[in-house]
């Protein structure tokens, strides 16, 4: 079996629909792919009814979390989308995207580029707007020439020129928050440190102790030596072992497929979900 378990759509910061990133996963080979956008499940009708025969989807979300300072990302799969408690949380940090992005347009004209609000919007569609759709009118503008160039101190890095921060959920309480929804928690690529500061070993340490299911090891922000670490530390701390591409359609250069997750991985995840099932796909539409 070939299972990725974190990937983006148009729901969020990804170029591909819902609908067209299943079918490209099943062309791609995939047996499994997980729909992981940020703070949201919106793209999940469409993806399920789209689902090719042979595919199956895993649904779940990408949760914006911040720690003593350090942005992070903890993938939640098979939650139940309903529930109150989590709803609330991916409302509240949803709802912060908004101005935070037209600050960070602020600032950047502050800084001489002409970027509007009006490109971003335009960039972003129905998505939930972030910081990459303000990369991509870098881009666009010849301000940088790619979608990574733009996560520097010169620009939108953490800390960055025209960084603005926005709401994110302490990881502890969003490994609770997943946790009470039926959910998985699995910290995603924990040492990128390419994106800046990295949470620090000790902290993986506490949540795991918290009830953290695994962290991301496999990823194309994570080098041979960093993986080879991260294995050492998720085996120490009793913690399962996935891989994922990070896809994002046209905006990033991985692809689907690029790494991937051991299929017993996946089977235990499964079973330690009880807020949602992988959904078989049924031919699509």
């Amino acid at each position: 079996m070939r299972i990725d378990l974190h990937t983006h759509s148009t729901a969020s910061d990804g170029t591909d629909a819902p609908a067209e990133l299943v079918r490209k996963a099943a062309a791609t080979g995939l047996d499994v792919v997980a729909l992981t956008d940020h703070d949201t499940t919106r793209g999940h009708a469409e993806a399920i009814a789209a689902l090719p025969e042979g595919l199956t989807l895993v649904t779940g979300a990408e949760l914006s979390c911040r720690l003593d300072g350090i942005s992070m990302h903890m993938l939640a799969y098979l939650f139940d989308s309903d529930e109150p408690a989590l709803l609330a949380e991916r409302e509240l940090v949803r709802d912060d995207r908004v101005p935070r992005a037209q600050g960070m347009i602020a600032k950047l004209r502050e800084l001489g580029v002409p970027v509007t609000w009006e490109q971003v919007a335009r960039i972003a569609g129905d998505g939930s707007v972030g910081r990459p759709h303000v990369a991509s009118a870098l881009v666009e503008l010849g301000v940088v020439p790619t979608v990574n160039d733009a996560f520097t101190e010169d620009w939108l890095a953490d800390g960055g020129r025209a960084y603005v921060e926005k709401h994110e959920t302490d990881p502890f309480e969003a490994i609770r928050l997943i946790k009470g929804a039926g959910g998985v928690a699995v910290f995603a690529h924990p040492a990128a440190s390419k994106r800046g500061r990295t949470v620090p070993e000790a902290a993986i340490a506490e949540m795991a102790v918290a009830g953290l299911d695994g962290i991301e090891v496999d990823h194309m922000d994570h080098d041979a030596d960093t993986r080879a670490r991260l294995r050492g530390l998720a085996k120490e701390l009793g913690l399962l072992v996935t891989g994922s591409s990070d896809y994002h359609g046209s905006r990033k250069t991985c692809v689907l497929g690029e790494y991937t997750t051991d299929p017993e991985v996946y089977g235990e995840i499964t079973r330690r979900a009880f807020g949602a099932f992988p959904v078989p796909g049924a031919g699509g539409v």
